[in-house]
């Protein structure tokens, strides 16, 4: 049989790759950088304000904690079920019908009388915060194949910046002007976001005429026929199953002895994190000149290092200084790497191979998160470095089962 007789109908509506889009500029990456950026901050505002909102909502205070916990479900929920669109539909449509959704959620949050419409409002712009999923996938879709991994890593470092600064700037709002200011001024934001994107973004060329339905259905069976998007889906989880156990319990290391400092001290580390999400775009020329699998195994062995760094560093400022800096960038290579190899798997379908790659992400991310925990109740901040050891060994083994792989189907097809 040939290749095209193994390929189901429904998988794609289109055999052949979109072409570059005329409009790929640096301007339009920078635009999508920010894009995601800016949405994706929206998911980590709220975790420096629980004890504001403690003092807001006193008869409530054993629940604070659904608030974070509300969004990060949302943020789950809309990869699976709004991330796939960009398939099917202009993103540039998508990114302002999702920024328009993402205002209103800000502006009940901003105005909860309760508890209660604070956390759907929270779940909301979970659900609408995933407008980086759109952005990130649009990027390879701009890009020529030779610049697609400079691409991604582009937009990529918008949003991880995003992620590493939102609980910096969101502290810093609320220590001067509320809880509520930080829900505001990203209500401006927003709005300042859509007009830009109305004005310089361009559309998107859908590359599916499949329904929602059978469009969701796909995403299993592309997860079913594509190994390499299972090795890169495992592997990337397992990455950022460690991150996740260092970023979760870095608060109460600092806490404790010998450092007795509060959560904003764990924020500032965000700054430092930064270097990764800035060596992203250098990632991503890396992954297309040398190719990912080689950015990927170099990336494998940064994360185990900065988690040595870390176990001798528990009374040190100076090397969990040096560790995060090496952590960051060896997460955001193989970050970059990852989704730059998946998007050539199907480019017909990248939306849809991003949210399977995501929803993996988010999975391990959590995972480290609840094994941090228990780890650190157990065994302190040593069992929290083996959790992050542990992690990035399954993200090695990964990587090196996918190298056999494709060196006996090589094999077996006489290469």
């Amino acid at each position: 049989m040939s290749a095209q007789s193994h390929q189901p109908p429904h998988s794609s509506s289109h055999a052949h790759a979109p072409e570059p889009h005329p409009h790929y500029s640096r301007a339009t990456l920078w635009l999508l950088a920010t894009i995601a950026g800016v949405s994706v901050a929206n998911i980590y505002f709220n975790q420096p304000l629980l004890g504001d909102f403690r003092a807001s909502f006193p008869q409530d205070a054993y629940l604070i904690g659904a608030v974070p916990t509300a969004t990060q479900l949302g943020y789950a929920l809309g990869m699976l079920v709004l991330a796939p669109l960009g398939d099917r539909f202009d993103r540039r449509m998508l990114i302002l019908l999702q920024l328009a959704a993402l205002g209103v959620s800000l502006v009940a949050a901003c105005a909860a009388p309760t508890l209660a419409v604070l956390v759907a409002a929270s779940l909301a712009i979970g659900v609408v915060a995933t407008i980086a999923q759109q952005a990130v996938p649009f990027s390879a879709e701009l890009a020529p194949a030779a610049e697609r991994g400079h691409a991604v890593g582009t937009v990529m470092s918008g949003l991880l910046l995003g992620i590493l600064l939102a609980r910096t700037v969101s502290g810093f709002v609320a220590e001067y002007f509320g809880w509520r200011a930080v829900f505001g001024a990203s209500v401006v934001a927003t709005i300042a976001l859509a007009v830009v994107v109305m004005m310089r973004l361009p559309k998107s060329r859908p590359t599916s005429t499949l329904s929602y339905g059978k469009l969701l259905v796909s995403m299993w069976h592309l997860t079913v026929e594509n190994p390499g998007l299972r090795e890169a889906a495992l592997t990337g989880g397992a990455l950022f199953a460690g991150f996740s156990a260092f970023w979760s319990l870095l608060t109460l290391l600092l806490a404790g002895e010998p450092f007795h400092m509060g959560p904003q001290a764990a924020g500032l580390f965000g700054i430092v994190g930064a270097a990764g999400a800035l060596a992203a775009p250098l990632a991503g020329k890396s992954a297309d000149k040398r190719g990912p699998r080689a950015v990927i195994s170099l990336s494998i062995g940064l994360v185990a290092l900065s988690f040595v760094v870390f176990a001798f560093s528990a009374r040190s400022i100076a090397g969990l200084v040096v560790g995060v800096i090496v952590l960051d960038i060896g997460v955001q290579a193989a970050q970059i790497s990852n989704q730059s190899r998946i998007y050539a798997l199907k480019p017909e379908a990248r939306s849809r191979v991003n949210t399977v790659y995501m929803v993996a992400y988010f999975i391990g991310g959590a995972a480290g998160s609840g094994l941090a925990s228990l780890a650190w109740h157990a065994m302190g901040w040593t069992g929290v470095c083996l959790v992050g050891l542990a992690a990035t060994g399954l993200a090695g083994f990964s990587h090196w089962r996918g190298r056999e792989r494709r060196l006996v189907s090589r094999q077996v097809r006489g290469e």
